[in-house]
């Protein structure tokens, strides 16, 4: 097992399941996944047309509310403080007055509701009887009304992984979000194109205890709501949420990770940041501080620094902006210690300056402890003269206008207190080389309060009927059946995990006389090379599945062809199936084609250059294979041209 306490990151690649389990890793998933519906979930809008036209632009600033018991949402607070101008760019073909909030909404699309019913059944959740439509407060500017509206059609369910029951706390349905263009400084630009398609989200219990599960118990809850064929796919239609904990900490919420092959670098990550965290929380304590003695002081220091070459300062002072100093007692060496591979604790104040104080040019700070270049050792000491204080204490220089500058302040003193009790409870975004950094406080439970322009929704028994019919296979249901054709594993994984698995097994259920094993192998190989080719492999579906096996069936293709067939298919030409198998199916001359291949052959071996009988033959076998097209068995060509060759020596 791994000492963390001597070396606090060990690679990934190399962590043990006693590794994770020393720190006492736990992990959950919120998986978002848009249905495929014609319109949006509370409007008449159409759903899934994209575009980056738009006609209008409306103005919005966004103001905290007081929750049903009277208080505010801590999240919403911290937006508050921001002060941003939200812009949203409106093309009327996919947006209405609903999304801006000055119409009521319509009844939830009633296909959304069965989806979401479909795929909650399938994750063994205990459907709910009514819908309660609810808001839920969003202050980043992501929904114009500042709430999105959100309902429960499932909870206590579970998913099978790795021989063991997962829990599935709930399945929620909601409208999605606008689609962020960009964020600069105290202004963010917003389309509203995704604006309120209907969404589910998957929420798992905290059990899943190293990142690879996680990954896995993603790809299940993915694929069981493609299975269903309801549900969009490509870029965007599905995101995950990641939450994160260690022992001696509190969940983290990674937000937004789109793709499952990233979540365990950015778990691991974040388990080794917590980590950092808490140690760095116990050198401050062996040091005597505590949350509620921490002394820290801010003073302007534009004066002190009026004639400094260090260009980041040198040009905001050529702008007419100010220069600010924030003391942290006692915090000397603390902000250089390693929080993630490459990074320290600096960044954790860093970020939180650039998001809330909106001081997003970087650098955006600069402190004692660094040890690249900055202001001059001397500027650094009448800094410190500046606040009578000690070698023992650290400095951090933030520059701006005067109102950014009182925000980031207060915002470091902050953080800097934060680190007295350990891991902060936050929303953080998924960065490059897996690394995560500051988004938002986590939400609390303060931001949800019913919503009063929709009555409850009953869920019949029957309506629940409906959605149970023909429901597919849940994955593990479809590994046990598997497992007795003595599948390869990573063809075995993609049967399970794949769409085009579903369509495969669909199809050759029909076709009781194919070699199966053959047949799953042959596909999956052709439609594994087509993808790395990238070939659309959805549109080898049902109806052009079935074509092939069909003239399998009926003896017009030899299975030599098969992955020929798909080439031409999927990458090459041929724009239907049709004229995908025309070349290679069985036309009833190939014994006198292959003749006169063969006469041919033996006429052209005496002019060959090698010696060697079978250099001279794989040659010429595949000269003949290529212009048979796969119409005559490779093990019969061979043998004919054995013989024709060995005769004719």
């Amino acid at each position: 097992m791994h000492d963390f306490s001597k070396n606090p990151f060990k690679p990934l690649a190399q962590m043990t399941i006693e590794d994770w389990q020393a720190l006492g890793f736990k992990g959950g998933l919120e998986i978002h996944q848009q249905l495929l519906t014609d319109r949006k979930l509370f409007c008449r809008c159409p759903a899934g047309r994209y575009s980056t036209d738009y006609d209008a632009e409306v103005l919005r600033h966004m103001r905290p509310t007081l929750s049903e018991l009277g208080e505010y949402d801590r999240t919403a607070l911290m937006e508050f403080k921001t002060k941003k101008e939200i812009i949203y760019m409106l093309n009327p073909e996919t947006v209405c007055t609903y999304e801006m909030d000055d119409s009521p909404p319509f009844e939830p699309d009633p296909k959304a509701i069965d989806i979401a019913l479909r795929i909650a059944i399938l994750l063994n959740l205990n459907l709910v009887d009514e819908l309660h439509i609810a808001r839920k407060q969003y202050l980043d500017g992501s929904i114009p009304t500042g709430f999105q509206r959100t309902t429960i059609l499932g909870v206590d369910g579970w998913i099978r992984l790795l021989g063991r029951r997962i829990g599935i706390r709930q399945l929620g349905m909601e409208e999605d979000s606008c689609r962020e263009i960009k964020d600069q400084g105290h202004t963010i630009w917003f389309r509203t194109d995704r604006l309120g398609m209907p969404l589910i989200e998957t929420v798992t219990e905290p059990e899943l205890y190293t990142p690879w599960e996680m990954q896995q118990a993603g790809e299940i809850i993915r694929e069981m709501a493609r299975s269903t064929g309801l549900v969009r796919t490509g870029r965007g239609a599905a995101r995950q949420d990641v939450n994160v904990s260690i022992e001696g900490g509190t969940r983290v919420e990674i937000k937004g990770v789109d793709s499952l092959k990233k979540i365990p670098l950015l778990t691991y990550h974040e388990a080794m940041r917590q980590w950092n965290l808490l140690r760095i929380r116990d050198i401050l304590t062996q040091r005597g501080l505590a949350p509620d003695t921490l002394q820290a002081h801010s003073k302007i220091v534009t004066g002190i620094l009026h004639d400094t070459e260090y260009l980041p300062i040198r040009k905001a002072l050529d702008e007419g902006k100010e220069v600010m100093a924030v003391q942290l007692v006692s915090f000397g060496g603390i902000l250089n210690e390693p929080t993630q591979p490459l990074v320290n604790f600096a960044r954790e104040i860093s970020d939180r300056v650039r998001v809330i104080a909106c001081l997003d040019s970087f650098p955006n700070m600069i402190h004692s402890d660094s040890l690249e270049p900055t202001i001059s050792h001397s500027q650094w000491n009448r800094i410190r003269k500046r606040f009578r204080g000690r070698k023992e204490d650290a400095f951090i220089v933030v520059w701006g206008s005067p109102e950014d500058l009182e925000t980031a302040s207060k915002e470091i003193i902050i953080r800097a207190k934060e680190a007295l009790e350990g891991i902060p409870p936050e929303t953080r975004q998924a960065l490059s080389h897996g690394i995560t950094g500051f988004e938002r406080i986590l939400p609390g439970a303060d931001r949800m309060y019913p919503d009063t322009d929709l009555p409850p929704i009953s869920i019949t028994e029957e309506r629940k009927a409906k959605a149970r019919e023909d429901l597919p296979e849940r994955p593990w249901d479809l590994r046990e059946r598997y497992d007795t054709l003595n599948l390869p594993p990573e063809v075995l994984q993609k049967m399970v995990r794949l769409t085009w698995g579903r369509t495969i097994d669909e199809v050759l259920k029909q076709y009781p006389s194919l070699d199966r094993r053959f047949m799953i192998c042959r596909l999956s190989q052709a439609l594994s090379y087509a993808d790395r080719k990238g070939a659309d492999t959805s549109r080898l579906d049902t109806q052009a599945l079935s074509m092939l096996c069909e003239a399998l069936n009926k003896e017009q293709l030899l299975s030599d062809a098969v992955g020929a067939v798909l080439e031409r298919f999927l990458i090459g030409p041929a724009p239907s199936m049709d004229e995908a198998l025309s070349p290679y199916c069985i036309q009833g001359n190939e014994s006198e084609q292959l003749q006169v291949l063969l006469d041919e052959a033996m006429n052209k071996q005496h002019g060959l250059r090698s010696k060697e009988k079978q250099i001279r033959i794989h040659f010429l076998m595949g000269t003949i294979m290529s212009q048979l097209l796969g119409r005559v068995p490779a093990k019969t060509v061979l043998e004919k041209l054995n013989r024709v060759i060995t005769d004719g020596q």
